[in-house]
């Protein structure tokens, strides 16, 4: 039969799709800025027709409807990677959340360990072989679709068509929905001036011909915004955003020194506005691979200076990274920055960077602690941390003893919590009493 007959068969309504769900199963739903929508919302609507069904998912920009209160005993979202909209259903306790890194989710639904029952995707209208593409968003929903039992798709006229291992046949979808209607977006936040302090300390590491990698936020948009001087950039990553575009036209980013994929874009999804989905559309330089290929360390450290960039919510005085919560309080996830730190502390050059500001709530704490904040989780392990960036500086911490880790981040510390930070060293030993003026030289 030709795939368009195939589709043909298959096509029809957000509703009558969510008849595939039943009760027990666990449903995958696209996430980031693919997520489809249309599907969520008639999902909702089966609520009150099903029990017991798992939803997982990364970080998604929509609504989530399906944790709320009246959902319990229908849906229950259990999280890779919390969201804004998931938040207070997982740490009120109606929704779970899974501490994993992110090049590991795949492995999980690939060995049979969680099962998918259900994908919901969002994908571009097909070429002339069959073909759809999962857009902007290839992740973790390519392996959870080849392994799902029913695959629900929603086919949209403005889901771009974009490179790499990012395509699913029709023949492989069980049914399809027709929905055009505007991604979500993930609008860009103005940096502040401590975002771009940090932004300058952080490129003034990144020599030219490195491969980057950055995270979420303020921080990575602002170093972005301070590599325009650079030459030869390439780009190794799971997620990238606006910001790329500007120093892609101006030649900044152009891989030509990346020795692993080279001209190459490697990315698992993106996340930004309409001015990033056109420009990935039908761009040969982007290159989409699922997050256990674009996050594989191994992977990652193939590629010379090797620059990997990442937040935290707070650092300890002996270097250890939390940054998935606030004491134990759930607030995001492990994403993939372990993957990177590690990828790129092999890196022949290679520079695992943890930057934050050093002060939250308007200055009144500081995010360089004295211990973590009791019952915040370790992501990224003392001996894993190489430099930590803030507002103030530098501090290197890979192969420094306890004693010179503390010194190194209380000079980075805000002014007014350094003395704080060196009575504690001194009162658990880790310095001798009388040593903060050493410190402060």
């Amino acid at each position: 039969m030709a795939w368009q007959d195939e589709y043909r068969k298959k096509l029809t309504t957000a509703r009558e799709a969510m008849n595939l769900v039943q009760s027990g199963q666990r449903v995958a739903i696209h996430p980031g800025c693919a997520e489809p929508e249309a599907l969520v919302e008639a999902f909702k609507a089966r609520a009150a027709s099903v029990h017991n069904v798992e939803i997982v998912h990364l970080l998604t920009l929509g609504r989530a409807d399906y944790v709320l209160p009246e959902m319990e005993g229908h849906f229950r979202h259990n999280a890779f990677f919390i969201g804004h909209n998931v938040r207070a259903a997982v740490n009120e306790g109606r929704a779970d959340y899974m501490p994993i890194f992110l090049s590991e989710i795949e492995g999980l639904i690939e060995s049979g360990a969680l099962p998918i029952d259900v994908c919901m995707i969002q994908v571009s209208p097909p070429d002339s072989h069959g073909y759809c593409s999962l857009g902007v968003g290839v992740d973790t929903t390519l392996t959870a679709a080849k392994h799902a039992k029913v695959i629900i798709a929603q086919v949209n006229a403005m889901m771009p068509r974009t490179y790499g291992d990012s395509f699913v046949h029709i023949n492989e979808i069980t049914a399809i929905v027709e929905a055009t209607q505007p991604l979500c977006e993930l609008k860009k936040l103005p940096a502040g001036d401590v975002e771009r302090t940090i932004g300058k300390y952080v490129a003034e590491l990144i020599p030219d011909g490195a491969c980057l990698q950055l995270g979420i936020g303020g921080i990575p948009d602002a170093v972005l915004a301070n590599m325009g001087d650079h030459k030869d950039l390439g780009i190794h990553t799971e997620m990238c955003s606006d910001n790329v575009i500007e120093l892609i036209e101006n030649g900044v980013i152009n891989g030509e020194r990346k020795n692993f994929k080279p001209r190459k874009i490697i990315v698992a999804f993106v996340l930004g506005t309409k001015r990033l989905f056109d420009f990935v559309h039908e761009n040969p330089l982007f290159e989409f691979h699922p997050n256990a290929y674009t996050n594989d360390p191994f992977l990652v450290a193939r590629n010379d200076n090797m620059i990997a960039v990442n937040s935290a919510i707070e650092v300890d005085i002996t270097g250890q990274v939390c940054s998935d919560s606030m004491g134990q309080t759930f607030y995001s996830g492990f994403g993939g920055q372990v993957d990177f730190i590690r990828g790129a502390a092999r890196s022949k050059g290679g520079k695992p960077i943890i930057a934050l500001p050093s002060t939250a709530k308007n200055g009144t704490i500081s995010r360089i602690a004295p211990m973590l904040t009791p019952g915040a989780g370790v992501v990224t392990t003392r001996a894993d941390v190489h430099y930590v960036v803030t507002e103030y500086g530098v501090a290197y911490l890979h192969g420094k003893n306890i004693r010179q880790r503390a010194e190194a981040l209380i000079q980075i510390a805000h002014p007014k919590f350094r003395d704080e930070l060196t009575e504690h060293c001194e009162r658990v030993r880790f310095f001798r009493s009388g040593a903060r003026a050493e410190v402060e030289r």
